[in-house]
């Protein structure tokens, strides 16, 4: 993976890598870059070449996978943040735990919806074939 920027204690990537390695654009790196969940450090002319450590690597994996949960990014800046904090670990799994009910009790919401919608569905299909049934005895009759 880090092809370009190696050194033996930590490894270090471009943008073009990490697009590469995680399915993104460097354009999405560079958006989580603005919101604060990844701080590459700068190289080259006027700073303009960005390199990620594993750091920055495991904050990006964390925040897809955040992402795959349906949490915001700011849930996942707060959570990333204090899982990368030195304290004891019991309260960032306690934050967590209160993130993640909130999250799963609005995913049940939504899927009771999408159970009212689809029963609607279900209706209305019914009652169409209900209807062209009806129609087509008429034109055999």
């Amino acid at each position: 993976m880090a092809t370009s920027a190696v050194t033996a204690a930590s490894p270090q990537y471009t943008i073009s890598e990490l697009a590469r390695e995680f399915d993104l654009t460097t354009r999405a790196i560079r958006f989580y870059e603005d919101c604060g969940l990844l701080s590459p450090e700068r190289s080259g002319p006027n700073g303009r070449n960005r390199i990620y450590t594993a750091r920055d690597r495991t904050r990006l994996k964390l925040t897809l996978r955040g992402k795959r949960l349906g949490l915001s990014l700011a849930e996942i800046k707060e959570l990333v943040d204090m899982y990368e904090s030195p304290r004891d670990t019991v309260p960032q799994l306690k934050k967590f735990l209160v993130v993640l009910a909130a999250h799963r009790e609005q995913l049940e919401q939504q899927l009771a919806d999408l159970q009212v919608t689809l029963e609607e569905v279900s209706s209305h299909e019914r009652e169409a074939r209900r209807l062209l049934g009806e129609s087509e005895r008429k034109k055999r009759a």
